[in-house]
């Protein structure tokens, strides 16, 4: 089973901690398990998620491969536990995209995991866009990815972790000088 590193803490300040994986990946060709938390790739959840979700003795995860849209999954995300985003290659950036539209459009507030070629130096970017929960590839450790996802003090951009643009701590600090 694959390590996971979970992020707490306030934005800017968050610490990553290594957490339990009770999640298993199944595969398309095969069977479910009898119990335990599984994570299943979009075509068979559609196929087989209404009656998983009714069970109600198990949480289930949705793999979300980067060709595939998450507004597929728009119905159902009240109910999902896990959506994994995939990263085929650490360079393959559309499930940046997946997650951002998973926080802001559809609100969603369960866990987005980012699965595949995951290396800490994504870690910053990966949090902006809305991602809390990671399986690394690169051997990183938590202590390694808490100083990646708090890298940069100031950004530039708005983004779903709302942290203050520089723009904006410029203006506050110009009005806080222009009060004195």
């Amino acid at each position: 089973m694959p390590k996971l590193i979970k992020l707490a803490g306030p934005t800017g300040e968050q610490a990553a901690q290594w957490a339990e994986n009770t999640f298993v990946n199944v595969l398309d060709e095969d069977a479910i398990p009898d119990a335990g938390d599984v994570i299943l790739s979009l075509n068979r959840f559609q196929a087989e998620g209404d009656a998983l979700l009714s069970s109600n003795s198990r949480r289930v995860g949705v793999r979300i491969e980067p060709a595939e849209e998450v507004e597929a999954l728009a119905y159902d995300l009240p109910r999902i536990s896990v959506v994994a985003l995939a990263f085929p290659k650490y360079r393959d950036g559309r499930a940046y995209t997946s997650a951002r539209l998973l926080r802001e459009r559809f609100k969603y507030e369960g866990e987005v995991r980012a699965v595949g070629d995951v290396l800490q130096e994504q870690a910053g970017f990966m949090v902006r866009c809305g991602f809390d929960a990671f399986e690394p590839n690169d051997g990183a450790t938590p202590e390694a990815w808490t100083k990646a996802a708090n890298r940069f003090r100031h950004v530039y951009q708005r983004a779903v972790d709302a942290r203050p643009i520089a723009a904006d701590e410029r203006a506050q600090a110009q009005a806080k000088e222009g009060a004195l």
